[in-house]
């Protein structure tokens, strides 16, 4: 990446859109070497699809749920990652290092469906020991990595010399 894509990243992140009308306004970039960035970006597996953000407690997933997973398992973690990825209402889920192994995140609509999450968690055999948290307030909560990057940082850590 170069620092026109870096740009056009950063500004996809601060504008939520991929616009290249919006694009160019915000980076001068031409509209035309836009189209041409995005489509190589696409390719490449940078960018991987045409996000709409939506509002979770708008639509009525309001619950959000933090599960710790301490597991207990020979082999490696992939021959079952893909339970904990089944359970319904799992939205995010990370191998992790430490006491924990994973951690996996979920919105939910009420607390039957956070005891039915705990409980499809619970069922599958490696699993050993969760630990929930409830989020009261979410502070941030953001796909977008890049919009908590100053630019000039992403250029100097992420721009090819």
């Amino acid at each position: 990446m170069d620092e026109r894509d870096i740009r056009l990243l950063k500004a996809i992140s601060d504008l939520g859109t991929g616009s290249p009308e919006r694009l160019h306004e915000e980076t001068d970039i031409p509209v035309s070497t836009i189209h041409y960035r995005l489509n190589n970006l696409r390719e490449a597996g940078i960018i991987e699809n045409d996000l709409y953000d939506i509002d979770l407690e708008a639509v009525g997933l309001g619950v959000t749920v933090i599960v710790e997973l301490l597991t207990d398992y020979n082999g490696s973690h992939h021959d079952f990652e893909d339970k904990i990825l089944d359970v319904e209402g799992v939205s995010q889920a990370y191998f992790t290092m430490g006491e924990t192994d994973f951690v996996v995140i979920a919105h939910l609509p009420d607390q039957e469906m956070v005891e039915r999450l705990i409980t499809d968690l619970e069922t599958i055999e490696e699993i050993r020991r969760t630990n929930s948290t409830f989020v009261v307030s979410s502070l941030r909560h953001s796909t977008r990595a890049f919009e908590h990057y100053d630019l000039e940082t992403l250029l100097e850590e992420l721009a090819d010399e």
